[in-house]
């Protein structure tokens, strides 16, 4: 037991150490460097959004120089499956067909950006669409939401439009 907790305990450390070596690299970054790190002080600085999602997200889809939105959400796994044979054409769902760790995480933090920024113009969006107050409603629109704001967030990094309503924490 007491080496479990010793192995715990240097795990705990190096995590942390970690963790203080990627704010000091953040904080030397210049404001004028476009690149993986830029784009982190970026997005972390919505508030909603801490370092860990916003590395995960620069360092998994948003670093990756995809084209356009559609590329985007199709890499993360957030669009629909298409059924087609012959005349007849249905979705069946979420395609999970993509980046795991990105549409989980997206998925989540579509959740915390309601909780956030409720003043914004998705989550306002959200809102109104999930009115009528049922469950299946709600999971189905929070993929919705979690495509939106990917795509949102995608850009932000690249040409720094930020989206309508959404309050950023001072440099």
């Amino acid at each position: 037991m007491r080496r479990n907790l010793g192995r715990l305990h240097l795990l705990r450390e190096q995590i942390h150490e970690i963790e203080q070596e990627r704010l000091r690299q953040l904080s030397v970054v210049p404001d004028t460097e476009k690149g993986p790190l830029a784009m982190v002080r970026l997005l972390s600085r919505i508030i909603g959004v801490g370092i860990e999602t916003a590395d995960m997200l620069v360092n998994e889809i948003l670093s990756r120089g995809l084209r356009d939105r559609r590329s985007v959400a199709r890499y993360a796994g957030l669009t629909g499956a298409p059924d087609e044979s012959g005349q007849r054409r249905r979705e069946k769902g979420l395609a999970r067909a993509g980046n795991a760790r990105v549409r989980y995480g997206m998925i989540l933090l579509a959740w915390r950006f309601l909780q956030f920024q409720k003043d914004s113009a998705l989550a306002h969006w959200f809102c109104a669409r999930t009115a009528d107050g049922r469950g299946g409603t709600r999971k189905t629109m929070i993929v919705a939401l979690a495509r939106k704001l990917l795509i949102a967030f995608w850009r932000l990094v690249t040409t720094g439009e930020i989206p309508t309503g959404v309050a950023l924490r001072p440099v």
